[in-house]
């Protein structure tokens, strides 16, 4: 962003620009999606379908923050370096 002279920063116009078709692509999708869920004809979904939905969506939430977790704790922690150097070590053009 580009500073002005009193120390705010102001947004230009293609920021703007930007945000705005990114709010429509958002609303589109948006009312997309509520009008294909309720124009969807059949048998109500049981009880059991909503739970298994949900354990479904909690089980892959649970799976990617675990992973993400793993990826910054190794990358803290130095274990990526250490696979680095191995890889340049075993096809000799490392240190």
């Amino acid at each position: 962003m580009a500073k002005s002279g009193g120390g705010r920063s102001s947004i230009g116009l293609g920021t703007v620009a930007l945000i705005g078709i990114l709010l429509a692509i958002l609303i589109a999708a948006v009312w997309f999606a509520a009008r294909t869920w309720t124009s969807v004809e059949g048998p109500p979904m049981p009880v059991t379908g909503y739970v298994a939905m949900t354990l479904g969506v909690l089980f892959s939430l649970v799976v990617g923050i675990g992973l993400m977790a793993l990826l910054f704790y190794s990358a803290r922690h130095g274990y990526d370096e250490q696979a680095g150097e191995d890889m340049h070590r075993h096809r000799g053009d490392g240190p």
